[in-house]
């Protein structure tokens, strides 16, 4: 009740920076149209998990403008950007840094030094992460999870915001290595890009084959960014809808009691609790991106695909009967009732055009 008393009464600063961020959003995206056509889905679902600390991997075949998103995001939110394209080759020391002998021309004395490699920028993006052996794609692990970089025993911090935003092509398998499943779970969202429509494909051609430059406004700094992160993780959330969120996450787990007889049928290992924390700040973001300082049901439902797709494994039945997994969500977002709307139940203002809010 506390918590839900301060979102009414602490409202000056707080409501004010709902306002800002709701504001930014749309300019943000505004912005983006410049150079992206389409794809409304995958730029609301990268910017929600931005703005709730998240990574992002991206799903797609070449040539649907995922490099280019992320290139113009950065451009517009003011970050350093960084490309890393993932090879064969490619060794943990080419991303993270080295450690090389500098000797003083005065004194002649040798001292090691540290050379930073691209992971020390606000947006990376790991193009094609899966074209790189197992031992150097784990060596982003450490700067996803901790926001730093070992190396020669001493700690380097990597700058705030941080954001490892990675792609995959997901038809040619050759010569490939698949992210293990503890490793995908690092990545908040796991977000498929799909084909163009048939219109948006005809604008993206008379966009892309003329003399088109855009011009792109800065909308955020790095220091609003954070600040506003932090307003996300301040938005109140009624406890029936992380029940509800916890109930996605746990329905699909086979030994759960009670589960739903498709997820025996169809899946051999479920989501974990990181699929519930991030259901919930998805939720989160969400509801302030949309100028909203509470947190639905409906906010868990629309990042449900990005959060679960990534962390339920399926069986052979499901792969003979050709189930996806995003059938699987859906399944389970038809089975499992939704208890009620969780904005009027907690007494919270609808933060735009609200006298409440005021």
């Amino acid at each position: 009740m506390a918590q839900q008393e301060g979102a009414r009464d602490g409202g000056g600063g707080d409501i004010e920076a709902v306002r800002r961020l709701n504001a930014a959003y749309n300019t943000i995206k505004s912005e983006l149209r410049k150079m992206i056509v389409g794809q409304e889905k995958v730029i609301d679902q990268v910017l929600i998990a931005i703005f709730a600390r998240g990574h992002c991997l991206l799903i797609g075949v070449p040539g649907l403008a995922k490099t280019m998103l992320i290139k113009t995001l950065a451009r517009t939110l003011s970050l350093s950007f960084s490309r890393i394209q993932f090879t064969p080759d490619l060794m943990p020391s080419d991303i993270t840094g080295t450690e090389v002998i500098q000797e003083e021309k005065g004194s002649g004395q040798r001292s090691f030094k540290f050379l930073r490699g691209p992971i020390f920028a606000n947006i990376i993006l790991a193009d094609e992460i899966n074209r790189t052996p197992p031992k150097t794609q784990a060596a982003l692990l450490e700067s996803m999870q901790e926001y730093q970089v070992t190396a020669g025993g001493k700690r380097h911090d990597i700058e705030l915001p941080f954001f490892v935003l990675a792609t995959q092509n997901p038809i040619e398998q050759e010569g490939t290595y698949p992210l293990p499943e503890a490793q995908q779970d690092r990545f908040m969202f796991n977000i498929l890009v799909e084909y163009p429509t048939e219109d948006e494909e005809l604008e993206i051609m008379k966009l892309t084959t003329a003399n088109y430059e855009a011009e792109l406004k800065t909308v955020l700094s790095g220091d609003e960014i954070r600040s506003l992160q932090e307003i996300v993780r301040k938005v109140p959330v009624s406890d029936h809808v992380i029940r509800y969120a916890m109930r996605l996450a746990r329905g699909t787990r086979v030994g759960t009691p009670g589960v739903p007889s498709f997820i025996k049928d169809w899946v051999s290992w479920g989501a974990g609790p990181r699929a519930t924390q991030y259901l919930v700040l998805g939720g989160k973001a969400r509801a302030i991106l949309h100028g909203r300082f509470y947190v639905t049901t409906e906010d868990i439902k629309a990042v449900a695909k990005p959060v679960l797709r990534h962390r339920i494994i399926t069986n052979f039945s499901a792969e003979a009967e050709g189930v996806t997994r995003d059938a699987i969500v859906e399944k389970l977002i038809e089975t499992l009732p939704a208890e009620g709307e969780g904005a009027k139940d907690a007494g919270l203002p609808e933060v735009l055009g609200s006298k409440n809010a005021e």
